[in-house]
Parts: C-alpha cells; sequence; structure tokens
C-alpha cells in the first residue's frame, strides 16, 4: 500500500510538472549559454516548472515560434520586439503583427559587431560594397540589424559582392577559410564565436560612423551609441565605436500568471546566481533597470514579481 501511494505521489508530481521551452540563438553566441543557464536556475528551484533551451535562428524566429506555439518563452532582441508587436518597419512583421508576445526583462545591451578579414581591404562600412559579407542567418536580428546599417550608408544587400546568410557558427568558418570578406554579428559583447576567429584570423573591426547613428537611431529607435572597448578581441586594441540594442526576455501571454511568476522567482529571486550565467549579466544586468524601456507590455506573473521585489509600485 505504501508503495502504492508512493507511486501515485511520483506521479501526481510528475503530471503538475509544467515544460517551457526557451528559444536561445546560435550555440556560439551569448543567447544560448544565457537560456541554458537559466533553465538551470528553474530547474534547480523545484518550483514545479521543467525548463530547456534550445538553439534557433535568432530573434525573428523566436518570436514567430512563440506564437505558433513551438516555444513558450526566449530571448529576443528589443527592436525585434518592437516591430513584431506592432507588425511594422521590416518585412518579417510588416502588417503581421504579433500580439501575443509579452515582456519578462531587459537583460544586457546587443552590440553590432562588424568583423572584417585584415586582408580585405574593409575600413569603413562603405567598403563592403562588392565584399563577401555574413548578413546573419535568416529570420536572425542580426540580419535586420545588417541591412539597416547598410541602409544608413545608402547600400543594400544587392550593393554587396555576395550575401551570405547563415548563422554565426558557419560565418566563422567562411571567415577563416577565406570564402568570406566580412561579418554582421549582433551579439553580446566579447562572444565566443568572435573570440575564437581572432585566435585563428588576423581581423578588424568596422566602425559605424557616428554621423550615421543619429540619422538611424530616429528610423529605428531602439538603436544606441556603444564603444567595444580596445583588447576585447585578440588584434583590436582601439575602440571601435558602433551600435547596440537590447536582450529581452519574453514570453507566451498563453503562460498563467501564476507559472510565470514562479519562473521569475526562481530565476531572478537570487540575482547574485543569475548573473553569474554569463559576464554580459554580471557587467550589465541591473533588476531595477530590467523593466525600463521595454517595447510591448509586461506578462502580468512578471508584473507581481517586480511589485514584490519593490521595482514596481
Amino acid at each position: 500500500m505504501r508503495k502504492l501511494i508512493g507511486a501515485v505521489l511520483v506521479l501526481g508530481f510528475a503530471l503538475a510538472q509544467e515544460f517551457i521551452t526557451i528559444g536561445s540563438g546560435s550555440t556560439t553566441g551569448v543567447y544560448f549559454p544565457v537560456a541554458t543557464g537559466i533553465a538551470k536556475l528553474v530547474n534547480d528551484a523545484n518550483v514545479g516548472i521543467r525548463a530547456n533551451a534550445r538553439s534557433t535562428g535568432g530573434s525573428v524566429f523566436n518570436v514567430n515560434a512563440i506564437a505558433s506555439g513551438e516555444l513558450q518563452m526566449a530571448l529576443a532582441q528589443n527592436d525585434i520586439v518592437y516591430y513584431a508587436f506592432n507588425g511594422c518597419c521590416i518585412p518579417a512583421f510588416e502588417g503581421k503583427p504579433v500580439k501575443s508576445i509579452r515582456a519578462l526583462a531587459a537583460l544586457y545591451p546587443e552590440v553590432v559587431h562588424i568583423v572584417a578579414r585584415q586582408d580585405a581591404g574593409i575600413r569603413t562600412v562603405a567598403d563592403l560594397k562588392g565584399k563577401r559579407v555574413v548578413v546573419g542567418d535568416v529570420g536572425s536580428g542580426t540580419e535586420q540589424n545588417a541591412r539597416q546599417i547598410l541602409e544608413a550608408y545608402g547600400l543594400r544587400f544587392e550593393d554587396l559582392g555576395q550575401t551570405i546568410r547563415v548563422g554565426a557558427a558557419q560565418g566563422i568558418q567562411l571567415m577563416q577559410d577565406k570564402r568570406a570578406d566580412a561579418l554582421f554579428y549582433t551579439v553580446g559583447l566579447g562572444a565566443s564565436a568572435i573570440q575564437q576567429l581572432a585566435l585563428t584570423t588576423p581581423i578588424t573591426l568596422v566602425a559605424v560612423d557616428l554621423n550615421k547613428i543619429a540619422p538611424l537611431a530616429k528610423k529605428y529607435p531602439f538603436y544606441v551609441g556603444f564603444n567595444i572597448p580596445g583588447g576585447t578581441y585578440k588584434g583590436v586594441e582601439v575602440t571601435t565605436p558602433t551600435v547596440a540594442v537590447q536582450a529581452m526576455l519574453i514570453a507566451s501571454e498563453g503562460l498563467s500568471a501564476d507559472t510565470v511568476y514562479r519562473f521569475m522567482k526562481a530565476v531572478f529571486g537570487n540575482v547574485a546566481e543569475f548573473k553569474k550565467i554569463h559576464p554580459n549579466l554580471e557587467r550589465f544586468f541591473d533588476l531595477q533597470k530590467a523593466v525600463k524601456g521595454l517595447p510591448i507590455p509586461l506578462h502580468p506573473g512578471a508584473e507581481r514579481f517586480y511589485k514584490e521585489a519593490g521595482v514596481l509600485k
């Protein structure tokens, strides 16, 4: 009888578990280790939620996958999230708003890196004309940022010698094999993929002209100026001005307020532990700023958490 009762209790606990898949990005970027670390915090907290991280094509894919029910949560760029919710601004969402996404937290800056081989003769964004350029995977935020920055310089993808739409891992390989001249990658500072490339291939970081940032930010208001410190990547000792957007954690509005509240407690209840997941969180994340400037509504479960934490009144 005791064994039977025990089995029923175990079965009941298993049935009570909720499963959440968190969309991330390339395994060589920052999204994937952050999503993996978040999933571990949730699973270790034993709050009735089992979480796992999935490598995906990036922000655009993640938003659409939440809308379709394929994902329950995801990391995504704040500019892409805004375009999706409002059904505007880029072809992926023009006239096709995704209203089923909700904000959980702003996390850290995502820096637009334009990486060129030293031997490619690329010193400015204008020099990308006629070159073989990796612009990010189809459905990634990187692809959209590449298009917009080229636009600020009066260029289109058609002006490139070759527009290569692949993820970061393949892009890095193409750069190493001299089959690509430059690479766009919107990612957290110090991304391992760029660090690995710099170890094997002499690179330069291409600056985004500060005079170009103002009109770009006026049209796409999520861009902010950002300096990549010298020494972040091997062989690049000068500070490189560029632009950045913000990494966000988002969720489906279909998740219950209670589920999201328990998730938030597990992830952000101990900020010190959360920040240990990745150096970008250690350097940039602040719970008080996690609700600042969010481009879409907060999930009610997240709102409850922030009110209890004294972040919101």
